[in-house]
This record gives C-alpha cells, sequence and structure tokens, in this order.
C-alpha cells in the first residue's frame, strides 16, 4: 500500500483529515519521546509508522469530553 492510500484509509477510519492531523500529530509526539511502536516498522519514518498504527487499529482518537456549560 502507498503512503496515499494509508492516508485516504486513515481519514476514512478517523473519520476526517482534521481529525486524523491531530491523531498523527499526537502520535508523532510520542514516538519522538521514545514511546514503543505497536508495529512492526523496519526503517520506516515517524509518519509512517503512526499510519500504520491507524490503519491496523492499534491507535485512535479519543475525543475529550463535552464540555459542561453554565447557566
Amino acid at each position: 500500500m502507498d503512503t496515499r492510500q494509508m492516508i485516504d484509509e486513515c481519514v476514512r477510519k478517523c473519520g476526517g483529515r482534521f481529525k486524523l492531523t491531530v491523531l498523527l500529530q499526537k502520535r508523532i509526539q510520542e514516538l519522538n519521546k521514545g514511546a514503543q511502536k505497536l508495529v512492526e516498522s523496519e526503517g520506516a519514518v515517524l509518519l509512517d509508522i503512526a499510519l500504520m498504527e491507524i490503519i491496523a487499529g492499534k491507535i485512535s482518537l479519543v475525543p475529550d469530553e463535552e464540555p459542561k456549560l453554565s447557566t
């Protein structure tokens, strides 16, 4: 699967490009800080690792709680 196909699959799984961007940013930061890779990947760049983790269903974006409005 090429990078474009991986991105398209991840957009579908995440529910949109913005959500995918947020998830990728957070996961790449974790990987940069030394987090364990959740997929096997020899020589892959962090972006590809994060994309493979999303496709494999290893990571997903968990929405924050709905803000409570004071009345």
